[in-house]
């Protein structure tokens, strides 16, 4: 269905800038180049992740923690999707910024919205919450189902939670189209280096010019199941496939622990990769067990991942 201006849909991205909403507008604008795309950063948000698409999407500054300036945003593009991807999203950083994750986590999420409440906007909206959530699960309960309780083990973790239960609550109270959607790990290109697995690439590359001569890193034993962030978005998008006021697992088929990804990585170097553990890059709570049921989602929506764990390494 084709609106006034002959536009098929507007999208909203918030988090456009980051490596999944970047990687999200590139699919957009690759497969379903009659969508016009508007992105939310803030104003000193980095454009390096979509420095190559400037030019075919509409950028608007404003903050998830200023209610007006979301107001004015959505009243003038009132948008037909809208992708809520942008977060505090490290866990690490959690622990020592608490109350800034809490913030832009649940009060951010509270004011998107309540804005498109107040406007009186109908648009489908995804709320990206976390596998997160689940905290640390008995091996009895793998793979991990919708239905798993929910043990939120870091402030980050917390956070989720709310979003993911804020959507339920906009849903049963105002009907809102909302789908929420626990991510397990995903990751690719443009991943910020903080991260376990940008971490060791970066690092491993070090070794390689000969400006560091290990690897330091954290709990070398965690499992997770990982997901290409270009698979991941395209998930994303079938979205509306599913069921209002509901929420499904997504994520890959691999499952390995973060010391299998460090030897996947450090196989590709020509140098021996040698590693030690750093205090600090330890959580005070860990999530050590992630291995997901997807079947819920990928029966409605016939979605599956094609790129490899190797090659997104």
């Amino acid at each position: 269905m084709t609106n006034a201006r002959g536009i098929d849909m507007k999208i909203l991205i918030t988090g456009i800038t980051g490596m999944v909403g970047s990687h999200l507008a590139d699919y957009v604008l690759q497969d379903h180049p009659e969508v016009e795309i508007h992105g939310l950063l803030r104003w000193r948000s980095p454009l390096d992740n979509i420095k190559g698409i400037l030019d075919n999407i509409n950028l608007h500054y404003g903050d998830l923690r200023d209610l007006s300036s979301l107001l004015a945003l959505l009243k003038r593009i009132k948008p037909d999707r809208i992708f809520h991807l942008a977060a505090q999203s490290y866990v690490v950083t959690s622990f020592s910024a608490p109350v800034d994750t809490l913030t832009t986590n649940v009060i951010g999420t509270t004011n998107l919205l309540e804005a498109v409440r107040l406007l009186g906007l109908n648009p489908h909206i995804l709320l990206c919450s976390s596998s997160e959530v689940y905290g640390q699960v008995k091996e009895s309960e793998v793979p991990i189902t919708e239905t798993t309780p929910l043990r939120p083990a870091s402030p980050y973790a917390v956070s989720k939670v709310a979003k993911d239960m804020l959507g339920h609550q906009y849903w049963l109270s105002y009907g809102m189209r909302i789908v929420r959607t626990r991510m397990f790990t995903h990751t690719g290109p443009r991943r910020g280096n903080i991260f376990a697995e940008s971490s060791f690439a970066k690092q491993i590359a070090e070794i390689e010019v000969g400006k560091i001569d290990h690897v330091k890193v954290g709990n070398l034993e965690s499992v997770r199941t990982i997901c290409d962030v270009r698979d991941a978005v395209k998930a994303y998008w079938l979205t509306t496939l599913c069921k209002d006021g509901d929420v499904y697992n997504i994520g890959g088929e691999t499952t390995l622990t973060i010391g299998d990804i460090l030897n996947m990585l450090a196989s590709f170097s020509t140098k021996p990769i040698y590693h030690e553990v750093s205090e600090h890059l330890r959580r005070p709570s860990d999530v050590t067990l992630q291995i997901p049921d997807t079947q819920k989602f990928r029966n409605l929506t016939g979605w599956r991942p094609l790129i490899s764990t190797k090659q997104t390494m």
